[in-house]
């Protein structure tokens, strides 16, 4: 494929077919998709409802762009915020998101500063890249965005001095997904949250890998009593679809008005059609419960089986949100993985993570299934490059 740049790095597999939990190569060898798309399709592949609803709306409209009313926005907003506490933008995707949510922080409170964390990951455009924690994402496009200041994720010591009266906005993920899942603690998310409070700084929760049921509740945020003022989430809100949203506080309306923002595609009918069903999903009586005893299910499952391993630090995470920590880089296992019929991803910065990422809607015959791989290969595998 030497017409497309080489900005990703591939694994020599093409995905042509997918249902429910399972997916089918160009050679017809078939996978256990422990990825979701990097927690996207987390209502399975080929989900019938979700299809049903887009082709419904292609056979309607497939764009009329946002000079127009919608009253498919509209539905989705109030099923994403219920209660109405929050506003909606629709973007396209979780960088753009969580660009809009930067734009409105400094435009609500007039100030510049922004605070974030080591090893997050927050998108690849310019205001999304500077607040990356990263530096092997920001290196080589020459100067970043400025007033941006990056603090040590899950440490309360310095917090007085990261966050003052010249920050807009801190911004944080509940777990780092491409940091390694890293859990945040829940006293230091309270002691961050108090901290901009004080100093009248707007507090963005980055929920685009956790949030829309991935952790067992539909923001990962709501396992502690955190009340974000910006909320943003994209990948699963479409189920591989693209689409994107920035939630803010109703206080902010304001400084968000005609002209401050836009986008072209932004709620896109199809993209919010596949949204609108992924929701009702969500909301069936007991579904998230279930997801959380699935999580639980599968991490206790790790813990037993996986812990034989001398490479294995420990598994943390939540609900459907997992990661082995390795001692060393794991990229031959991943390999070794995808042969036994299981695909799962790496994170941390010197990838030795296995990331782990069902559809919400796996079975636990299909769990039970893939820690059997995984404790297969992590036990006779060599570690290593």
């Amino acid at each position: 494929m030497n017409s497309l740049f080489p900005t990703y790095q591939r694994f020599p597999i093409e995905l042509v077919k997918g249902i429910g939990t399972r997916v089918i190569d160009q050679s017809g060898n078939e996978y256990l998709d422990f990825t979701s798309g990097i927690g996207v399709t987390s209502f399975g592949h080929g989900n019938s409802r979700i299809k049903a609803a887009v082709l419904q709306q292609l056979s309607n409209i497939w764009h009329t762009s946002n000079l127009f009313e919608s009253s498919l926005q509209e539905d989705v907003a109030k099923k994403l915020i219920p209660d109405g506490s929050y506003a909606v933008y629709f973007a396209n995707s979780g960088a753009e998101a969580n660009e809009a949510a930067l734009k409105l922080a400094r435009k609500a409170t007039g100030r510049d500063g922004i605070v974030s964390f080591q090893n997050s990951f927050h998108g690849r455009t310019f205001g999304a890249m500077t607040a990356t924690g990263q530096p092997k994402i920001r290196d080589g496009f020459g100067s970043l965005l400025p007033h941006f200041t990056c603090g040590a994720y899950n440490d309360g010591s310095r917090l007085t001095e990261l966050i003052t009266g010249e920050t807009a906005a801190v911004i944080l993920e509940i777990i780092q997904g491409e940091g390694g899942v890293q859990p945040a603690e829940t006293a230091w998310l309270l002691a961050v949250a108090h901290q901009a409070k004080q100093t009248g700084a707007l507090l963005i929760v980055d929920e685009i890998q956790t949030g829309i049921g991935r952790t067992g509740k539909k923001f990962a945020y709501q396992h502690s009593s955190l009340e974000p003022d910006i909320i943003t989430v994209a990948k699963a809100l479409g189920n591989g679809l693209p689409v994107g949203a920035m939630l803010g506080k109703k206080t902010l309306v304001e400084s968000f008005g005609y002209g401050s923002h836009g986008s072209t595609f932004g709620g896109n009918p199809v993209s919010l059609s596949a949204a609108s069903i992924v929701l009702d999903l969500l909301h069936e009586p007991g579904f998230l419960e279930e997801v959380q005893a699935k999580g639980d299910y599968f991490r206790a499952a790790l813990a037993q089986n996986i812990a034989k391993s001398p490479h294995v630090e420990t598994v943390r995470g939540e609900g459907l949100m997992l990661g082995i920590v390795m001692k060393e880089p794991i990229k031959t296992q991943i390999r070794e993985l995808q042969k036994q019929g299981l695909l799962v991803l790496t994170a941390g910065k010197t990838k030795q993570v296995v990331r782990i990422l069902p559809p919400l809607t796996v079975s636990y015959d299909e769990i039970d299934q893939a820690v059997a791989i995984l404790e297969d290969t992590l036990l006779s595998v060599k570690i290593g490059e």
